[in-house]
């Protein structure tokens, strides 16, 4: 690999995935020379340091017949679609201010409300669906954290653009 490959990948902030999987050196050659007798590794992967590891797998195929002294490079990538999923679920959960745990009087607190919360989940029948039984304990949990801890208060960013951004654009 050379080192204008290098610096040009580091400069970007970029990584160079087809030289780190473990594969026969027959998979890893790109390019052939054309007498057949000398084999080199000139074609690469560059990906976003970020997204490296939704990099699977890198190797080249001798078989694909492109009219080219160069092998076709392919590369295994895992989609990540489910991120957008996981920021809207983000936000609908309640925050329950744990930070209240550190106090000793908060500590007891929570402590007591869920003994006394699930004692009183004990008496109840044992022939009781599953997901029901994990629904009271949850809402249970749940319930003890929003009494004795409280809700977490996000903080709110105060709007960049105010009056005084209004002030200077009339001005100008």
């Amino acid at each position: 690999m050379g080192v204008r490959l290098v610096n040009f990948a580091t400069s970007k902030n970029l990584v160079v995935k087809s030289t780190m999987f473990p594969h026969r050196n027959i998979h890893k050659y790109t390019w052939a020379s054309p007498d057949g007798k000398t084999h080199n590794q000139i074609d690469h992967v560059l990906i976003d340091r970020r997204w490296q590891s939704s990099v699977l797998d890198v190797r080249s195929f001798r078989r694909a017949d492109c009219d080219t002294h160069h092998y076709l490079v392919i590369a295994k990538v895992r989609e990540r679609l489910a991120v957008g999923i996981q920021a809207a679920q983000r936000f609908d959960r309640q925050r329950f201010n744990l930070r209240k745990l550190n106090e000793l009087g908060f500590r007891k607190q929570y402590q007591i409300e869920i003994t006394n919360r699930f004692a009183a989940l004990e008496n109840l029948n044992d022939d009781e669906d599953v997901n029901r039984t994990w629904e009271n304990i949850k809402e249970n949990v749940q319930t003890s954290a929003k009494e004795s801890l409280g809700l977490h208060e996000l903080k709110q960013h105060k709007p960049w653009f105010d009056e005084e951004c209004l002030g200077f654009l009339d001005q100008r």
